[in-house]
């Protein structure tokens, strides 16, 4: 960055409390922050109502340490909550806008939220969730006039847009995906901004750079990776309101994009466009592509390797903490690595009570609590509690070091398939089949099965035009079996029109043994 000591200076006091987005504003106003299907903001028009919604939400009542809650698609008013209440002191916590109203209200309950933003297509879902909350919660509604409801643009309305006089640093709370039980918040104290300040993507202060947002805001890893950075080095956001591999490929060629964060499946889907489609399209303004969130079979990353360059890194952490992270020549040299640690230390495998294990031997994965960031489960000490060994936390991944200290991920300890004694992976099988044509998706489960506790089944998502057939199914079996041990290989076969994926990529692999929770034939007694 082309920044002299005293402006990075006046950067790092104004992130500190929380107006990063004020510098920027002083700095290129005119240009661009937001751009999206729903409106564009310049740096300018985000400071300002940035501000006028913090002087709003005070003069409601809010004080620092007070909770909101946001429902929202992505568009510029996402940007414009979030950076609002970093500024007011506020804690925010983004909802899932897939959720049904009892788990929207639940979450609305949990974290103690006083006022819910939610886009018009989600009023019905925050009324019905704050008639549920506890509390008196106000919901304000974005983009269009709802009954009962307050209205964005008039809560903006006749509010000084200048900065605040006396901001304070907010903070922001997710929720884990509740694979297992309620979800719960993961809450920290406010973290300086300034924590920002390495600069992962290598973005330059010369205009060019702009972000592609291929995921919703949501998530943990977009709000931090696709926001919360390019903002905080003044680069433009581009928001994809739906994930599409063909109209990235389109965006990245219109707005020259130089940067975007993404996840392994959508690597698979950007593959799978014939070649000479892709080849249509102007990528090569690219510069980095950040992933993680999910495994990423080794074959995949090859290929969006020798077709981008090596400009592609990656990044084991989840919404509780960070772990480690590989550029594109060392996994390379490495490959099917996460990396090495952010820090020595930051990450160690062991057994299930937290005992270290040699280098090799697989384990779970456990990642350290930075001090000063620490998390806890927001209202719920017993499993802040429980999930702690000592200064680690495990999220019950699974896997081992090599002699060089690069950590390589087997799977989740929960989708663990043991049949007849053996422990199967379903990563593992979920990475070959992914390399037949035929394949748009596909994840592997194990059902139950007389005979060998658990059986191996795999349930595939074909490509577009693909009709499922059991002679396919057959084939895929056999595609498997020339390239895995014949125990690790599926003795079942189903399709299904889409499989249950989180927007963050993650498999929802309860989903799919819920559903075929009927296992194989029974073995002859």
């Amino acid at each position: 960055m082309t920044t002299t000591p005293v402006e990075a200076q006046r950067r790092k006091e104004l992130a500190d409390q929380g107006m990063v987005v004020a510098y920027w504003a002083g700095r290129h106003g005119d240009r661009e922050a937001i751009i999206s299907p729903a409106g564009t903001r310049t740096f300018t028009e985000l400071n300002q109502n940035a501000n006028r919604l913090a002087r709003a939400l005070r003069r409601r009542g809010l004080e620092a340490g007070d909770a909101v809650a946001l429902l929202c698609d992505n568009r510029p008013e996402f940007a414009e909550v979030v950076c609002a209440c970093q500024r007011a002191g506020l804690r925010v916590t983004t909802v899932n806008w897939h959720l049904t109203v009892g788990e929207v209200a639940y979450i609305v309950n949990d974290c103690e939220a006083k006022v819910l933003f939610a886009d018009a297509a989600r009023g019905a879902v925050a009324s019905g969730a704050a008639a549920q909350s506890d509390a008196d919660v106000t919901v304000v509604v974005i983009g269009s006039a709802f009954a009962g409801a307050e209205a964005y643009d008039e809560l903006l309305e006749g509010q000084d847009g200048t900065d605040l006089e006396d901001p304070v640093l907010g903070t922001s709370m997710l929720y884990t995906s509740g694979t297992t039980g309620r979800p719960k918040g993961v809450a920290r104290p406010p973290t300086p901004s300034s924590t920002l300040d390495a600069n992962i993507y290598g973005y330059v202060e010369d205009g060019v750079d702009r972000h592609l947002c291929t995921g919703p805001l949501y998530h943990a890893a977009p709000l931090a990776f696709s926001l919360a950075v390019p903002l905080h080095f003044g680069v433009g956001v581009v928001l994809m309101e739906r994930w599409d591999a063909e109209d990235a490929l389109r965006l990245i060629e219109d707005f020259s994009i130089t940067h975007s964060h993404m996840v392994p499946t959508m690597f698979h889907r950007l593959l799978s466009i014939r070649e000479e489609d892709r080849q249509r399209y102007d990528v090569s303004s690219l510069r980095y592509v950040l992933h993680g969130a999910a495994p990423c079979p080794v074959v995949t990353k090859q290929r969006l390797i020798a077709w981008l360059g090596p400009i592609v890194s990656e990044y084991y952490a989840a919404t509780e903490g960070l772990g480690t992270f590989v550029d594109s020549a060392t996994w390379l040299a490495h490959p099917g690595t996460v990396g090495k640690p952010f820090v020595e230390g930051m990450v160690m495998v062991g057994d299930e009570r937290g005992t270290p294990l040699s280098t090799g031997e697989t384990g779970l994965v456990f990642l350290k609590a930075v001090d000063g960031t620490a998390f806890k489960y927001f209202n719920d000490p017993k499993k802040t509690a429980d999930t702690y060994v000592g200064d680690y936390f495990t999220l019950g991944d699974v896997g081992h070091f090599d002699d060089d200290g690069y950590l390589y991920l087997t799977d989740r300890s929960a989708n663990l398939i043991i049949s007849g004694g053996v422990n199967i992976y379903p990563a593992e099988v979920d990475a070959v089949l992914l390399e037949h044509p035929a394949v748009g998706d596909v994840g592997t489960i194990g059902v139950p099965d007389r005979e060998w506790g658990e059986a191996v089944k795999t349930v595939v998502e074909l490509q577009p035009g693909l009709k499922p057939s059991p002679e396919l199914a057959e084939e895929l079996m056999a595609f498997c079996r020339e390239r895995l041990a014949h125990f690790k290989c599926p003795r079942t076969v189903e399709f299904i029109d889409e499989l249950p994926r989180q927007d963050n990529g993650k498999l929802y692999r309860g989903v799919l043994r819920d559903r075929y929770a009927g296992g194989t034939d029974p073995a002859p007694r």
